[in-house]
Parts: C-alpha cells; sequence; structure tokens
C-alpha cells in the first residue's frame, strides 16, 4: 500500500471516495488502504498537540478507531474532504487526551508539516526558528494560535473546544502574533 490508496495484495488504486465506501462497508483492506495513507500525516497533526510520541501514536490510535466506528456519518464532498474529517477527529482526540492528563493548554514538540520539502540549511534553521519562538509562547497563546492558523479552527471552533469565548480567543490569536513578530524581529529572522 502506498499513500495513493493502494490495496497491495490486488494493486487496485482507490480514490477517498471509493476508501470511504468500502469502509462503510466493513472492508479491512480497505481500513488498512486508508491507515497506510494518512497515518504519517495525523501523527504528525497529534504531535503538534502532544509533546510525547507515545501520546501522540495513542491519539492517532484511538482516532482510527474513530474514524472506522464512525465512517458510517461521513458523508464525501469531494477532494480532500476525507482528509480533513479524519484530521478534525485527530484534533479531537489529542485534544481529549490533554483534558484527561488535566492540562490547560497544548505543547507543540515537532512541527514536521511546517516543512515544505525545502532542503537547505538555511530553510530548516529558519523553521526550526519559528518552531522555538512559537514553543516559547505562552499556553494560550500558543494553543489558539496553532488551532486558528495550523488547523484553521474559526475562533467560535475554538471557543468552544477550550471553553473561553470568541473574544478570549481573538485576544490570544493577536497576542500571539504580536509576540511572535517581536520575538521575531528580535532575533533577526524577520
Amino acid at each position: 500500500m502506498n499513500k495513493q490508496g493502494y490495496i497491495s495484495n490486488q494493486n487496485i488504486i482507490l480514490d477517498d471516495s471509493q476508501l470511504t465506501d468500502l469502509c462503510k462497508a466493513g472492508d479491512s483492506m480497505a481500513q488498512k488502504a486508508l491507515y497506510e495513507k494518512y497515518a504519517n500525516k495525523m501523527m504528525r497533526t497529534c504531535l503538534r498537540y502532544l509533546n510525547d510520541e507515545m501520546e501522540a501514536e495513542d491519539a492517532m490510535i484511538d482516532g482510527f478507531m474513530k474514524v472506522y466506528s464512525k465512517i458510517d456519518t461521513f458523508e464525501f464532498r469531494g477532494k480532500g474532504s476525507l482528509e480533513g474529517w479524519i484530521k478534525r477527529i485527530m484534533v479531537n482526540e489529542s485534544l481529549m487526551l490533554l483534558r484527561k492528563r488535566k492540562m490547560d493548554q497544548v505543547e507543540l514538540d515537532k512541527v514536521h508539516h511546517l516543512s515544505s520539502g525545502r532542503e537547505n540549511a538555511e530553510s530548516q534553521l529558519m523553521e526550526e526558528t519559528i518552531v522555538n519562538v512559537i514553543q516559547d509562547l505562552p499556553n494560550g497563546y500558543r494553543t489558539v494560535f496553532n488551532m486558528y492558523v495550523i488547523e484553521g479552527y474559526s475562533h467560535k471552533e475554538i471557543g468552544e473546544k477550550l471553553n473561553i469565548s470568541e473574544n478570549t480567543s481573538k485576544s490570544q490569536l493577536s497576542k500571539a502574533r504580536a509576540s511572535l513578530s517581536k520575538s521575531l524581529t528580535e532575533i533577526g529572522a524577520i
């Protein structure tokens, strides 16, 4: 199985719509293909919220179990809709794990997705610098920044998930951006 949706024993390439239909029918090969297609991306998503690889893997596995059990509720709406739906489940699983640990905010650890394939050392150093500056943000700023900028949640959704008001979410984001700008200017990154 590769990242294109292969069912390896049969050398059949499936798109997300077909994978969804087969998973809804309980096809274990399709479930495996779905997992193999999205596992790496979803692990990176979980790692953005959990600073421990084992916890991130637990959240991802729990997330995929939820994907399989709730696949009947998913409605395919075109390219990217399945990945987006799975990603939301992973974010929710990560946040639930944080709540279980009674943590009030999210720790960023390895933000692999910021890398866009650039291989030169200068680009990697800049990305590491940005990740470090983000990690140094206060917990509330970092959480809202991650959810809004990286995950694409609205302030209303952030407020609901973190039990804060929309205005608090907006304020936290504004303060996060100001702090990031100041820090990056101080170190000469911008």
